[in-house]
């Protein structure tokens, strides 16, 4: 089973071929294909952490859709001063489906 861990959007994922993974927003070239960069890369039983060796590893992945994550509601808030906010947030996200790790 060949498998990687892949840097993306400041987090690390470990994908093989037609795994589909949730990242943070990433603009695709014009074919809607990426290239994420590899950290490690699982053989069978050979395993790859030299970055040089790395450096030659493609894992390429194309862009199935992007969506918006769940609303994170903010509160903040300060006792006796009457201070009270609200805040919201979603999450520019992106799927993608793994298809080629060579």
């Amino acid at each position: 089973m060949v498998y990687a861990v892949v840097k993306a959007g400041g987090r690390q994922e470990k994908v093989s071929v037609g795994t589909i993974v949730t990242l943070d927003r990433i603009k695709a070239d014009a074919n809607g294909n990426i290239e994420l960069p590899a950290l490690l890369l699982v053989d069978g039983d050979k395993v790859t952490t030299d970055s040089k060796v790395l450096a030659k590893v493609k894992v390429t992945a194309q862009v199935l859709g992007d969506l918006r994550g769940p609303k994170i509601l903010i509160q903040h808030y300060k006792n006796k001063t009457g201070y009270k906010r609200r805040l919201g947030f979603r999450a520019e996200l992106t799927r993608v489906q793994v298809t080629e790790i060579k």
